[in-house]
């Protein structure tokens, strides 16, 4: 049996839809600087985060994820029959051993299919990632039987109360994959960076709260960009003689952990592109910028100087190409492993339609520990049908993010102080009010004194963007 050659492969392998899911409630980054005592605007300008959306003890990254498929395979009227590949990306673990994507599987029992393949990635916030990139490779392999692909990322992302807990937030992202899709990832580019890190982790595993050396988290994040964004410009100018900068791109897509980062992050892209430019092409082209062709990256990463010199070169590029993604990370804030495709949504909802046709896009996803990855996506006009789905698909968002009922600090934290009493306690039945979900919203009813949890779902849909 001969090698199947890259002809052989399907055609525009992508996006074909997209849903994402927060929760209904959310606590005002304002109000929570004046209850945590701390300076005015130490949440909104020092970490450029206005809202944060939190789970009560009736959600879980089960009911999440059930969440998100659930109205993704509704929307847009996929036949469960028709998934042939489902992963689910998390770092937020209820079990040591059975996979979300298996709990998931009780959505598929109408329909009588159970030849799935797939089950969870788990790093930090790049399960997502892995999840996507698996998938991607079984639609281009010898194992494709012509279905389509789900990814799913999901995760709660809580801090025990301190500097950390207003970086938090929670979500789920459900990505369908295909042949012929209007959102094409690109092939033979992507880069990668991974080495052995202890900069956040999780080894309490009776508790939902990370260890974190911040500092350490931010090193680890630029220096993982840095690698990546070099790598990819090797393999573009070596594959197909091009030469990368930010103006290859219509749009540049971080991972979030606050939005203050991604700024630095676009930022650090333009040093690295400074760096590469002769002095007479800096000069003509920013000037005043001459200084930055000469900085080493390694002894950069917090030096106060050459961060203000890249953030006012690069705010123009900021504010066009990256800020638009930013706007579900400004009002939920790091939703983990579907913080990246949150971004990517929130970009799609920032234009009309045909102000996207043609774009190409750069992202970036990073989990600690660390793994991180860079490619690039295509919005191709050959498949505008497929594009008007997927635009029309999350339409509802802003609508969605303007109906949220907003919980004032104390009861916020009140609610934290119950989700670390409760986490992993069995037998038990939740109180939080139901009432206050999304329509359509599965949510948990009960966990039995064998750990097995239970699930019910709001009556309604929740693409009218109404919570009752």
């Amino acid at each position: 049996m001969s090698n199947s050659s890259a002809t052989s492969w399907p055609q525009d392998v992508g996006i074909l839809a997209l849903e994402i899911y927060f929760p209904s409630q959310y606590v005002d980054q304002t109000e929570l600087e004046v209850f945590d005592n701390v300076s005015a605007g130490k949440y909104t300008v020092g970490l450029g985060q206005d809202k944060m959306g939190f789970c009560s003890d009736r959600e879980d990254i089960n009911s999440l994820c059930l969440t998100v498929v659930r109205n993704l395979m509704d929307k847009h009227k996929i036949g469960y029959d028709r998934i042939g590949r489902l992963e689910v990306g998390t770092e937020t673990i209820l079990d040591k051993s059975k996979s979300v994507k298996s709990v998931l599987m009780q959505l598929f029992e109408e329909s009588g299919n159970t030849d799935i393949e797939g089950v969870d990635s788990t790093n930090a916030c790049y399960g997502g990632t892995a999840a996507l990139f698996n998938s991607l490779s079984w639609l281009e392999s010898s194992a494709w039987d012509g279905r389509l692909a789900l990814v799913v990322a999901g995760d709660i992302a809580v801090y025990a109360s301190g500097n950390a807990r207003p970086t938090g937030g929670a979500g789920a992202v459900a990505i369908l994959l295909g042949p012929n899709a209007p959102l094409v990832i690109d092939r033979g580019v992507r880069s990668s960076h991974s080495v052995h890190v202890y900069d956040f982790y999780k080894p309490d595993l009776e508790s939902e709260y990370p260890r974190v050396d911040g500092q350490l988290s931010i090193k680890c994040y630029l220096s993982s960009l840095d690698k990546c964004y070099q790598r990819f410009r090797q393999k573009c100018l070596s594959k197909f003689s091009e030469t990368i900068s930010l103006n290859s791109f219509n749009g540049v897509i971080f991972h979030s952990p606050y939005c203050k980062l991604v700024q630095k992050s676009l930022a650090r892209l333009f040093l690295n592109d400074v760096r590469q430019m002769t002095s007479d092409e800096i000069s003509k082209a920013y000037p005043g910028l001459e200084s930055l062709r000469n900085v080493v990256l390694e002894e950069s990463y917090f030096d106060r100087d050459v961060e203000k010199l890249v953030l006012s070169g690069s705010k123009g590029i900021y504010e066009k190409k990256t800020k638009p993604s930013l706007y579900l990370a400004n009002q939920i804030g790091n939703m983990y492993t579907p913080s990246v495709y949150g971004g990517l949504i929130a970009y799609l909802v920032s234009k009309p339609q045909a102000e996207l046709v043609g774009n190409r896009l750069c992202l970036f996803s990073y989990g600690s520990g660390l793994q991180a990855s860079m490619y690039s996506i295509s919005i191709t006009s050959k498949n505008s049908e497929s594009l008007t789905k997927l635009i029309s698909g999350i339409a509802t968002v802003p609508a969605r993010l303007n109906s949220r009922q907003k919980v004032e600090p104390a009861i916020f934290s009140k609610t934290m102080k119950l989700r670390e009493e409760v986490h992993h306690k069995a037998p038990y039945s939740p109180v939080g009010n139901t009432d206050l979900l999304f329509n359509g919203t599965y949510y948990l009813e009960e966990v039995d004194e064998m750990h097995r949890r239970k699930y019910a779902q709001k009556p309604g849909h929740i693409m009218n963007g109404t919570v009752n």
